[in-house]
């Protein structure tokens, strides 16, 4: 790596020079099966708690559903026709659990190993890496009926079910993530109730954090077990925690929500602990029981980061203060920041924020390897008269973001690749349709993707393994 790179300390990195990426980079893109496959009950699929949620009425913006979602399933060939456009060299996507298991256990479903084996083959023929997420949010409705992620027994139905993805795709399939985001869809699943399985419960939260913590052990451990030589991760969803004064007190509000944002899920698997920063651990409650610290913990083999923005903590002062039960249990008020533009889903960015994250990880778990797994944006410009997408803020948001990944990898960051979020437009959760992350347009109603200029300004940065100093 060779990067010669003045930073200054505000939004935005100083691109007066060029940023050099190490050789055999990995340049990728990232997508998950329910918001891009549709086909939700073809070819034996089972349903998953999304298929349920959202089929609820007033649970999705529009009342949109993944039922067609970008028609992947079908069109996958389309899909590596972009991705080879872009001169990707990594794809991050995942398997639909109840493609595999239909009802959440017992043997494969055929047709389901037979689309992702043909789709695996067909990313090696093309050059390009699969990146293969096992779990991204769609738990096989039949387990939730039995309990969901509440229910400990749960993480042994997950170690079957990677045990059938590893035997059927793991001769071809050498880089693995367990879950996406494990704090993301338990607090808003189980603790908020905006995402699927749509429940709100401070109990039910803690016991389905345990359960996952558990699972992540136990599909490492089947994962290993049938491709000892599998390289084997999980994708966090992690953010920079600054305070938002310097009084002691938030500050230690910000390394709170640090244990609470970045070390819930990869303090167990390195440690076999929860974080010690937090101000009460509930034992009880959570569902802990003698030899579960052993169980949780893994020697994962590269820790997976997805960051969109960072977090400004301050302590709570006063149960007037406290707004959720999250903060009765961690009592911190975590917001996002205010200082720098905000995309269109109203998240502010902040590119240096993935540089802190990168280094603090890089500093406290001993040189960890490193992917970014998500980084992205939410700017909803469509085609102009010419048919051409002009996004030119998501091109400066990777420009940016990937100036300060440059400087950690400088600093001596074992980053191995960067994967930005989308490969397309696609379904956005709770949102629907209404937000677009991707580098390429999708029309919904003709399903024709177009790549758009920040695709096109990426496809280079890919071809050449840097990105170029601003003009």
């Amino acid at each position: 790596m060779t990067a010669t790179i003045t930073y200054s300390h505000g939004t935005q990195s100083d691109d007066s020079v060029e940023s050099v990426f190490p050789k055999g980079f990995y340049w990728g893109a990232a997508t998950a099966a329910y918001q891009i496959e549709g086909a939700w009950n073809e070819d034996g699929k089972g349903e998953s708690i999304w298929d349920h949620f959202s089929h609820t009425p007033g649970k999705i913006k529009n009342r949109d559903t993944g039922d067609h979602a970008c028609d992947s399933y079908h069109r996958w060939r389309e899909d590596i026709a972009l991705m080879r456009a872009m001169n990707l060299n990594s794809y991050r996507f995942s398997i639909s659990w109840p493609r595999i298991q239909p009802a959440g256990s017992g043997p494969a479903n055929s047709k389901g190993i037979d689309h992702y084996s043909r789709f695996v083959d067909a990313l090696l023929e093309a050059g390009i890496r699969p990146f293969v997420t096992l779990y991204h949010w769609d738990l096989p409705q039949a387990l939730e009926h039995a309990g969901g992620w509440p229910n400990r027994h749960t993480a042994s139905r997950y170690a079957d079910y990677v045990d059938l993805v590893a035997r059927a795709l793991g001769d071809r399939v050498s880089n693995w993530m367990l879950f996406n985001e494990p704090s993301a869809f338990l607090h808003l699943g189980y603790l908020e109730g905006k995402h699927a399985p749509g429940r709100k419960s401070l109990f039910a939260f803690l016991r389905a954090s345990h359960t996952v913590n558990l699972a992540q052990g136990a599909g490492f451990r089947a994962l290993k077990a049938t491709r000892p030589s599998a390289r084997v991760g999980t994708a966090f969803n992690m953010s920079a925690c600054e305070p938002a004064t310097d009084s002691a007190e938030d500050q230690l509000a910000a390394d709170r929500a640090h244990a609470i944002t970045n070390l819930w899920f990869l303090s167990p698997a390195f440690t076999g602990r929860y974080p010690e920063a937090l101000a009460f651990f509930p034992e009880t409650a959570i569902g802990l029981k003698p030899g579960d610290r052993a169980h949780m913990r893994v020697p994962l083999d590269f820790i997976g980061i997805n960051l969109y923005y960072r977090t400004i903590a301050s302590v709570s002062r006063g149960i007037l203060r406290v707004v959720s039960p999250q903060q009765w249990l961690f009592p911190v008020r975590m917001a996002g920041g205010e200082q720098g533009p905000k995309t269109d889903i109203g998240w502010e960015v902040w590119p240096k924020a993935l540089y802190e994250i990168v280094a603090r990880i890089t500093r406290d778990f001993n040189r960890p390897q490193i992917e970014i797994t998500e980084s992205g944006c939410a700017y909803n410009d469509g085609p102009d008269g010419n048919g051409v997408i002009r996004d030119t803020r998501r091109t400066e948001y990777l420009r940016q973001h990937l100036h300060w990944l440059a400087r950690a990898i400088a600093e001596g960051a074992d980053v191995r690749g960067y994967h930005a979020w989308s490969l397309f437009d696609n379904f956005e959760w709770a949102e629907g349709y209404s937000q677009r992350f991707g580098l390429a347009y999708v029309d919904f109603k003709t399903q024709q993707r177009t790549i758009k200029e920040s695709g096109r300004w990426y496809a280079k940065v890919a071809a050449e393994g840097r990105v170029e100093a601003r003009s």
